[in-house]
């Protein structure tokens, strides 16, 4: 076999010497030739941090991405000349990694402090099939060949950005190593992995307008607020709300290729807890276990706090990755408040002024861009991929006023807000109808049409003025009584209930109920809807309210669990048979 020539050494950035150690930041003299977000390695044990400010003098602050116990003024500190950046290859899916992309599994190494290790083990073997010839003519993204990886996911082997030109050869099929070149464009070599700086959004040709949801397969979610694929959303929510539970489901049910969860800042033992649940979940697509298509990059509340900064970060450059290939991609980031938090401690100890709550006055901008980095596109290569963001955030003490939530808010195209109250009375998922929004339901409601669903947005209307109604009436049962109050409103009130019980609540435990496919969601939401119809009419014809109320209605809460996750006919057929019962009270 022809091998490619070998890449030249990397060139010699200079070193120089600790003059200083406040926490997580270091100051440097003398380290000639380095830039702003320049890597460094600092001390005997080759800590890693990155360059964040450079004075005219020549004097270098570096924040490290690891514990700085030891250090001393006078240590070696030397640039490497190249931004913070994530290793990406085949290796990643099934894997845990640390805000470094560091492999966090596979013995106990990975915690020692030190050089930037592979992400993808310790040289791995990969299947490469080649799906270009020499002599072909290169772009930027196109397909060079293909990896299986764990599950028979095929991993695209794409030319890099900025690469283009003839193909002057490829490898045949064969076993490669990660960074064994397997072609070569034009004299540049191409390998299974390649790096790219996380600060950096990677290009695409073009940006598309949306076009289809993101099914869920949580009815609270997909019939009330919806995100289309590309989108944004976040979850607030206080402790004991049901985020971790909500997000699980999400990472279970929802249509998309790869999933990466970034845990940033959570205690330790509950992101151990939700891995371990995680690794018991069964992919329903591919049978096999659901970690197969799922990246997870762990930075505990008990890691060092910066690299806490760059996880989220690092996590969003994994999901471009996937999304390069043409595959639909889902960023959950539990949670963004940890994350303001170090940007906060490193504003702190870098003497910028404080902004609301001690947060730098950059958090609303960090924000924006964060969640500017999603969207639907067409890739370099002509195919179609997406990063939809979901970004759950910890007001303290429940406070939605707070600076993060507030920020996150003006952001993102969707808000899944978690109430404790439905959370206590066991109403789950507990998001609340009343402080929650989707701005995409317009196009969403367009999409439903054109699947042979063109009432879908008059459905969701309807629904979400009878929750309102019923919440305006809530404090006047409470002070007047059900019986003072009109006989319509009375029928808002148990439609209210009926909605909630039967369409709202869904239980993950139960096979039936855990996913609803879109046309048992719509199917279950006429039928409240058809009840609710046919009660109004009965008063039309005099029947009192209270024998409208005393009707058994318990069938069209079992339906949900009755009825498979596909079984949009038995709801029809439950329907019929409470609108005949209702046309007994004539």
């Amino acid at each position: 076999m022809t091998t490619a020539p070998a890449s030249e050494p990397a060139a010699d950035h200079g070193s120089g010497k600790i003059v200083r150690v406040n926490g997580p930041l270091v100051e440097i003299e003398r380290l000639e030739g380095t830039a702003m977000l320049d890597v460094v390695e600092i001390g005997p044990a080759r800590l890693t941090g990155e360059v964040v400010s450079v004075s005219a003098t020549g004097r270098v602050v570096a924040q490290l991405y690891e514990y700085t116990g030891g250090l001393a003024v006078g240590d070696d500190a030397r640039g490497l000349g190249h931004p913070l950046s994530a290793r990406l290859g085949p290796g990643l899916l099934g894997g845990v990694f640390d805000g470094l992309l560091r492999p966090l599994l596979g013995g106990p190494t990975w915690l020692a402090p030190g050089v930037l290790g592979s992400a993808t083990g310790a040289a791995p073997h990969w299947q490469f099939r080649p799906s270009a010839s020499a002599g072909d003519e290169v772009s930027p993204g196109s397909e060079l060949g293909t990896v299986l990886t764990r599950g028979g996911f095929v991993h695209r082997v794409l030319a890099p950005p900025r690469t283009s030109g003839r193909l002057e050869w490829i490898a045949p099929d064969a076993d490669v190593d990660e960074d064994e070149p397997v072609a070569v464009v034009s004299g540049t070599n191409v390998t299974v992995a390649e790096s790219w700086p996380v600060h950096a959004a990677r290009p695409v040709r073009a940006r598309l307008d949306p076009a289809a949801p993101l099914i869920t397969g949580q009815r609270v979610v997909d019939l009330l607020f919806p995100v289309v694929k590309g989108g944004t959303v976040a979850v607030p929510g206080g402790f004991g709300t049901g985020k971790t539970v909500l997000l699980q489901q999400i990472v279970k049910w929802c249509a998309a290729d790869v999933i990466v969860f970034v845990g940033c800042g959570e205690r330790g033992n509950e992101l151990a807890d939700a891995l371990t649940d995680l690794g018991a979940l069964t992919d329903p697509v591919t049978g096999h276990s659901l970690t197969e298509r799922t990246v997870v990059i762990a930075n505990t509340s008990n890691m060092p706090v910066m690299a806490r900064e760059a996880s989220i970060y690092t996590g969003m450059t994994v999901a471009e990755f996937y999304r390069d290939m043409g595959y639909d991609t889902v960023l959950l980031a539990d949670s963004t408040s940890r994350w303001a938090e170090a940007l906060r401690e490193f504003s702190s100890r870098s003497g910028q002024l404080p902004a609301e709550e001690g947060y730098p006055a950059s958090l609303a901008s960090a924000l924006a861009a964060f969640y500017e980095r999603s969207g639907r596109v067409t890739t370099l290569g002509g195919e179609e991929g997406s990063v939809t963001i979901m970004g759950a955030v910890s007001p303290p003490g429940g406070d939605m006023t707070e600076p993060v939530t507030a920020h996150t808010e003006r952001f993102v195209r969707c808000l899944w807000s978690l109430d404790r109250n439905l959370a206590y009375a066991r109403h789950y998922p507990a998001i609340t109808w009343q402080r929650s929004f989707s701005r995409d339901a317009e196009t969403i409601g367009a999409w439903h049409a054109s699947a042979g669903r063109p009432g879908w947005s008059a459905a969701r209307s309807r629904a979400m003025g009878l929750l309102a109604e019923a919440d305006r009436l809530a404090p006047v049962v409470e002070l007047v009584g059900l019986a003072a109050l009109p006989a319509r409103e009375r029928i808002v009130l148990l439609t209210a209930r009926l909605l909630r019980e039967a369409v709202l609540q869904q239980n993950a435990t139960i096979d039936n109920d855990a996913y609803s496919s879109p046309e048992k969601q719509t199917a279950l939401l006429d039928m409240v809807l058809a009840v609710y119809d046919r009660c109004l009419d009965l008063l039309d014809e005099g029947v009192p309210a209270a024998a409208i109320e005393e009707v058994d209605f318990t069938g069209a809460t079992r339906v949900r669990d009755e009825a498979g996750t596909e079984d949009a006919a038995s709801v029809v057929r439950r329907r019929d048979e409470l609108l005949e019962v209702l046309a007994g009270l004539r």
